[in-house]
């Protein structure tokens, strides 16, 4: 492809996985692909700039989902990534630029006692957003063919079934009118070190570490390979993969914020009409 049509592409297009078989190594983390400045000099500015389209755009998301409960849309950004890769950073720095009150964010930790009596999606389906409202899932449902995988918390006849029941209830989802932009935050292993090292040499960010990363970070190649299972066997039409190079996070946060952009400025959004007579109304409060 031209360099004149990559450019002119949605950054959707340029960051979604293609089909077929996916390796990583395929996937440089600190390429910049889509953006349009200068770099980390501009980035914050231009990531600023998206809020009052971002704004205006959830407002009429959220004013849908308050004037049509039962049938307006709703969007689910899905962030996975090693540690460090950046969940929180995108959260703060791209979800940071609508209003809090239409953004439901779920952390999902390892799985709670309750949690652990019932199927693996349980908790995902309690979490979806409602009508009208940003759904934010940092770690979500993928952890169930990530971790469960590489730890051997389930055999594989259990674990290797779930994507199918992965792309399934996604697709049921997406039926009931969920948007959902699945992102893989793809952080480096050289870039992983330098930020655990930054995390366990201040005293600020103690609270950020943990040391279950560096066992972790001993299984790489065992969560590669997890990773590109998941993102090769659920990456469907309704519900694509895209690859955050996150090695640079002024990337990471511009390139999140303008597939939420791409995705509520695609969805056609108005605002409901009046369920009143307005002339009517405007007199009794010029009256009143």
């Amino acid at each position: 492809m031209s360099a004149a049509k990559k450019k002119n592409q949605p950054l959707s297009e340029l960051l979604r996985v293609a089909p077929g078989p996916v390796s990583l190594a395929d996937f440089d983390p600190a390429a910049t692909p889509g953006y349009p400045g200068k770099g980390k000099q501009d980035a914050p500015e231009r990531t600023a700039a998206m809020a009052n389209e971002l704004s205006e755009l959830q407002e009429r998301l959220y004013a849908s989902g308050r004037a049509n409960p039962e049938s307006a849309p709703s969007v689910l950004v899905v962030l996975q990534g090693m540690d460090t890769s950046g969940k929180g950073g995108v959260v703060r720095h791209a979800m940071g630029l609508v209003d809090p009150q239409g953004v439901a964010l779920t952390s999902f930790k390892a799985p709670s006692a309750q949690e652990r009596k019932h199927h693996y999606l349980w908790r995902i389906r309690r979490a979806l957003p409602s009508t009208g409202m940003i759904g934010v899932f940092d770690r979500s449902q993928y952890e169930d063919v990530l971790v469960v995988r590489v730890e051997n918390l389930v055999p594989e006849d259990v674990w290797s079934k779930r994507y199918e029941e992965i792309n399934r209830f996604e697709q049921k989802a997406a039926a009931a009118g969920t948007r959902i932009i699945k992102c893989m935050l793809n952080v480096s292993f050289e870039e992983q070190k330098k930020r655990l090292a930054a995390r366990v040499g201040d005293p600020t960010k103690y609270w950020k570490y943990n040391p279950g990363d560096v066992d972790a970070r001993a299984k790489w190649p065992a969560y590669m390979a997890a990773y590109e299972a998941a993102l090769e066997n659920c990456n469907t039409e309704t519900a694509p993969w895209h690859v955050i190079p996150a090695d640079r996070k002024w990337y990471r946060n511009w390139a999140v914020a303008e597939l939420l952009r791409e995705t509520l400025s695609g969805m056609d959004l108005q605002w409901p009409a009046a369920d009143f007579d307005v002339n009517a109304e405007i007199k009794r409060v010029a009256a009143c």
